[in-house]
């Protein structure tokens, strides 16, 4: 019984250590919370897929809670453009975490699908983060033509549709993708102003995503409870470290990072 005790309190800290590490990137990079955290849990930790996106989702809701706070108090959020994306993203969760909650829980059926969606949104948030200046440059190229602009809002509620569905089966794209988007769609629009209402988006999506994980028993609060001991530090450390370490340097690091991660899930 005390080696059990002393086993768990050994795991709750290692748990503790990856949400500083995780935290710490996301404070440097600006992402890399679900990119990495849900992938740690399930290859290094041998957590259930589904439990690892569920609890990583609330991990999500909670820690980018406080930055939107700091965002809408100086103004970096464009509330018009997190409305369209949660318009889309909001029912697009709900309809996904039904579909979940139809299938066998803590299944290999459900762990394979978990694991494929999320190996596919690591390739494609790698993508974002590597590709993300090409796509805004060329985005202000055309950024008065008609077709740029007459369509744009439903696209933003089409691509939150997407946002939803992604983040709610593999808890990633909220991040990276949805700056990426942003960023082609608004190209006008200020680089603050873009992250504040991508990270104010996330938090309702990664908020009702993640309760929904909770109803059909997907979430570990112990679990939780021990990423959040560390993460919350480590991003405000990362943060003020942010500005000493070249972002040119840091941005493949991860991408390259997020393609291994990516290509081991899906092959799995």
């Amino acid at each position: 019984m005390r080696a059990l005790f002393l086993l768990r309190c050994a795991m709750d800290w290692m748990y503790t250590l990856s949400g500083f590490v995780v935290g710490a990137i996301v404070g440097l990079t600006g992402v890399g919370g679900g990119s990495l955290m849900t992938p740690l849990l399930v290859l290094l930790f041998g957590i259930h897929p589904a439990t690892a996106v569920g609890t990583d989702l609330l991990y999500a809701a909670i820690t980018k809670a406080g930055g939107t706070v700091v965002h809408a108090r100086k103004g970096h959020v464009d509330w018009r453009v997190t409305r369209l994306l949660a318009s889309g993203s909001i029912p697009a969760a709900l309809v996904t975490v039904w579909v979940l909650s139809l299938l066998p829980k803590q299944s290999a059926a459900v762990s394979q699908v978990i694991s494929v969606s999320l190996g596919g949104a690591l390739l494609l948030t790698a993508a974002a983060i590597i590709f993300r200046q090409k796509l805004q440059r060329q985005a202000l190229a055309h950024a008065d033509d008609a077709a740029h602009t007459q369509f744009r809002a439903p696209i933003t509620v089409a691509v939150g549709a997407l946002l939803g569905v992604l983040v709610t089966v593999s808890s990633v794209g909220a991040g990276a993708l949805g700056v990426a988007v942003l960023f082609y769609l608004y190209p006008r629009l200020p680089t603050i102003r873009v992250v504040g209402s991508d990270v104010a988006h996330a938090v309702p999506l990664t908020l009702v995503a993640g309760l929904g994980h909770w109803l059909i028993g997907s979430v570990d609060w112990s679990l939780l409870g021990s990423l959040l001991l560390g993460s919350l530090p480590g991003i405000w450390l990362g943060s003020h470290a942010s500005a000493k370490v070249p972002d040119r340097i840091l941005r493949p690091i991860l991408a390259g990072m997020l393609v291994l991660i990516g290509g081991k899930l899906i092959a799995q």
